[in-house]
């Protein structure tokens, strides 16, 4: 049983947003870190896969749909995204392959909210669209099969931090470390024995300069003024996102 986790999801290849929330003393002390997917599409790929990795098992790692990209396009299938074509570009052979090799899903126990699934998206799919106000109907969509003794479901992907109940399930979205909608810093969760939501306040103004001298992405300076600064409130995500969930 694990008596506390720290979660990070939608790192997107930031760098500075990463180590800022590595630095967090919760996060320091937490028996696992837990890595919900989309970790290096991003303007510093490479950097942010070595910090993670020089984590060992301290950390667990749940593959996204950025991730898959990545892998996808140094196969010779291009992302839609010009910032994950280049990144897939710069990984090693290495990185690539940890990437191609991580799960849809994982499960573990946790101290006082029992066994916990975590994923990208959705237990079932990488990609596919919940949010806090989707309907229950559209929840009861995603966790058919789910094993009953499955009483929290930890998900990405959107960008946006909530802990709801679903028909007695607890779902808990992280919100994003490196491209948060809603509010600049970098978004994380502490769970157990319950669920903590947590931003980790930094110097955006110097993570920003950082990014565009460090990068070699030709956009890095324009893609870090607008995801670390996070120029797309949740309101605009919610509008962009919503009919994805079928509503």
């Amino acid at each position: 049983m694990l008596e506390r986790v720290a979660v990070l999801s939608d790192i997107h290849g930031a760098l500075p947003a990463l180590e800022a929330v590595l630095a967090e003393p919760d996060v320091a002390a937490a028996d696992l870190i837990v890595l919900t997917g989309d970790i290096a599409a991003g303007p510093q790929p490479v950097e942010v896969l070595d910090l993670l990795a020089a984590l060992g098992e301290r950390a667990c790692w749940v593959g996204g749909n950025a991730d898959r990209e990545l892998v996808e396009a140094r196969a010779g299938r291009p992302s839609p995204h010009d910032v994950s074509n280049w990144a897939a570009a710069q990984l090693r052979d290495d990185q690539v392959a940890r990437l191609a090799a991580l799960p849809l899903t994982v499960t573990l126990p946790v101290a006082g909210l029992g066994e916990v699934l975590f994923c990208h998206a959705t237990p079932r799919d990488d990609e596919e669209m919940v949010l806090v106000d989707s309907r229950l109907e559209r929840w009861a969509e995603v966790f058919a099969g789910l094993p009953a003794e499955v009483g929290t479901v930890v998900c990405g992907h959107t960008h946006m931090p909530f802990s709801r109940l679903v028909d007695r399930r607890l779902v808990v979205n992280p919100g994003s470390v490196g491209m948060p909608y809603g509010g600049a810093g970098a978004w994380w969760a502490l769970l157990g024995p319950g669920v903590h939501l947590r931003r980790t306040r930094y110097d955006v103004d110097a993570a920003c300069a950082r990014v565009a001298a460090e990068s070699t992405y030709p956009d890095a300076a324009e893609w870090a003024g607008e995801y670390l600064r996070s120029q797309h409130s949740d309101a605009d995500a919610l509008a962009v996102f919503g009919p994805g969930d079928g509503r």
